[in-house]
């Protein structure tokens, strides 16, 4: 009965240190911290006098010394074992654990640290076991128990098996993200070099196609707020050119001569952001092998872009607002404040102003990015641009293939009409992918993918609204109904006829002639939409098709507000 207690406590004690090194590893990507925390957790519970983390240094072939508790700094230096020496490299080599019940008669026993050896009068166990993976094992874990009062090295070697498996995939996780950040400061160094190549004429801000009057009125804001030191917030939807913007305002600036950095908050972790925009010192992290400058300090003097401003997590969020604030940081693993002089510029295509008042986004951060906010109005508001565009992207393509295509009316027609949900990038990639795929020197319109039906982006072309009937105040009457015929990019007929395919353009209420039996036609409508759904309803008798005309939307997206707002469709 004793012994079913003692083994009860025991199951109790092991499920409790499982859960707290699960916690903690899940905690953070920086297993040079969760590890040691996890050891920690681990030998205090199990009441073992001290442990280790072997992995294997890929660039010499040896296992390390990792993290440990119950080693000093010297001896955690002076482990290294090759693969398959002693029984740390043999559980490594093999993926099978081992057990040494006594360390002091173990011939296969090889103790690099010195922390491990045998000790006069006391019975030392040595319980090894592998950190493996799905794919391979990435290295091991090794504990001592001193052997007295019917201790269990089977027991010993079921927990710590549990322990190595869930270390092993934190260290695979961690590789992972370490090859990816790796990747990442290759591509910027190579853009870097590339930026440096680019003529400097290229990113003037009288180079930048715009000949509406939406993006004069930019390029008039961004000629105000260049050459002062304020922080300008650039919004837009996706692919409207805020990175070429940002570039005029660096080089229209006192700080041309420096440089300008482009981080995307959005394509990194936090962990990763932090390290890129501030650096870490040496040993910060595993493969910290050097001090290493973030883009804060690589920007000083000059102007650091910070793209997707919107998708920082709310603690990076924090740490940001203090660098703004006092214009200095520490880097990662580091306490030495850096200084540091930079224009700030931003972007983002997020509602930021809702995302505060949901508590998704810091006021103080909002109110120290939004000093200057320019609007980059996206294409289908400025199509007056997609000429001069379209022969902009079309003449650099034939200079790089040695080619002299041609766009005919037709096909510039069809452009045009276009709605552009993806914006100058969707512009740029449909120029590119036509002309590759043109065979003779002319585009015409049916070289289009949308003449065929054949659109990527038709799903796309649906503006999201409250408000599914509001009016849209100083809209443009509607063109008269097309004939049906296909239009480009998803423009194909709706049911009524035109070619807004799901994309709301509402304009002011139309007052049509009253319907038999209705003499109030002509009053104003009502206010709240589901009001002002009914009233069309009755007004047209309630024929669908005639109440889409009055409210200026098209049947499918009435049909869709009638059925959001749960309202009966009346059959006379």
């Amino acid at each position: 009965m004793l012994n079913r207690t003692r083994g009860d406590q025991r199951s109790h004690v092991e499920l409790i240190t499982v859960y707290e090194i699960c916690r903690i590893l899940g905690a953070s990507l920086d297993i040079s911290r969760t590890f040691r925390t996890a050891l920690n957790v681990l030998t205090a519970h199990m009441e073992l006098p001290r442990a280790m983390i072997v992995l294997a240094d890929a660039e010499e072939g040896l296992l390390k010394v990792h993290s440990s508790v119950g080693l000093a700094r010297a001896q955690e230096q002076r482990g290294t074992w090759r693969v398959g020496e002693g029984v740390i490299g043999h559980v490594y080599a093999s993926g099978m654990p081992v057990v040494v019940p006594d360390v002091g008669h173990a011939s296969e026993f090889i103790d690099r640290t010195g922390a491990f050896s045998p000790q006069e009068g006391h019975m030392m166990a040595f319980v090894v076991v592998p950190l493996k993976t799905d794919k391979a094992v990435v290295g091991v874990l090794a504990a001592q128990r001193e052997v007295k009062g019917g201790a269990r090295l089977s027991d010993d070697q079921r927990i710590l098996t549990m322990v190595a498996s869930l270390m092993a995939q934190a260290a695979q996780l961690h590789r992972a993200v370490s090859d990816e950040h790796q990747r990442l400061q290759l591509e910027t160094t190579r853009l870097q070099k590339a930026l440096k190549r680019v003529p400097r004429g290229r990113y003037a801000l009288d180079n930048v196609v715009g000949e509406s009057r939406p993006m004069q009125q930019v390029f008039v804001e961004v000629h105000q707020a260049a050459p002062s030191r304020a922080t300008v917030l650039l919004r837009g939807e996706s692919g409207t050119g805020k990175e070429a913007i940002a570039r005029a305002i660096h080089f229209l600036s006192t700080r041309k001569e420096a440089p300008f950095i482009k981080v995307n908050c959005a394509a990194l972790t936090e962990t990763l952001l932090e390290s890129e925009l501030f650096g870490h010192e040496r040993g910060a992290f595993t493969g910290a092998t050097g001090d290493r400058k973030g883009r804060f300090e690589l920007a000083h003097g000059g102007t650091l872009f910070l793209d997707e401003i919107g998708d920082i997590s709310p603690a990076f969020q924090a740490k940001l607002l203090r660098v703004l604030q006092e214009r200095e940081f520490e880097r990662v693993g580091g306490s030495k404040p850096v200084k540091v002089d930079v224009r700030l510029i931003c972007a983002t295509n997020r509602d930021l102003e809702k995302m505060v008042q949901r508590g998704e986004y810091r006021a103080d951060l909002y109110y120290r990015i939004n000093v200057v906010s320019i609007f980059l109005p996206p294409l289908r508001e400025r199509r007056a641009d997609i000429p001069p565009l379209v022969a902009h992207f079309l003449d650099r393509y034939n200079k790089e293939n040695r080619r002299s295509l041609k766009v005919t009316p037709e096909a510039m027609k069809v452009l045009t009409s276009c709605y552009w949900p993806g914006n100058v990038r969707e512009l740029e990639n449909c120029i590119e992918r036509t002309a590759t795929m043109v065979q003779d020197d002319t585009i015409r319109d049916l070289a289009f993918p949308c003449k065929q039906n054949r659109c990527l982006t038709q799903t796309l072309h649906f503006l999201d609204k409250a408000d599914a009937v509001a009016a849209v105040a100083g809209a443009k009457p509607l063109p008269a109904p097309a004939p049906r015929t296909p239009a480009h990019a998803g423009d194909d007929l709706d049911d009524d006829g035109d070619d807004d395919d799901d994309v709301l353009r509402i304009g002011p209420t139309r007052h049509l002639p009253p319907p038999p039996g209705k003499a109030d036609a002509g009053e104003p409508p009502p206010q709240g939409e589901r009001e002002r759904l009914i009233w069309a309803m009755e007004q047209c008798g309630w024929v669908q098709a005639k109440a889409a005309r009055l409210l200026r939307v098209t049947p499918r997206q009435l049909g869709y507000a009638l059925q959001k707002n749960r309202i009966e469709v009346l059959k006379f």
